[in-house]
């Protein structure tokens, strides 16, 4: 579920878990995946650039 874009708040909640702590053991971030993390400005950047 992370891996496919589900924020981890939500896995903690559907695991039952009290803690984020917790549920961060239960899950591995993949390297690659953090690389394609895009920051929300780099996103309105673009579609700027893609009115102009």
């Amino acid at each position: 579920m992370l891996e496919a874009g589900t924020d981890i708040r939500y896995i903690q909640e559907l695991l039952g878990h009290q803690s984020s702590k917790t549920t961060e053991i239960y899950t591995h971030v993949n390297i690659k995946d953090i690389t394609r993390i895009q920051s929300p400005l780099d996103r309105v950047q673009m579609e700027e650039n893609d009115r102009i």
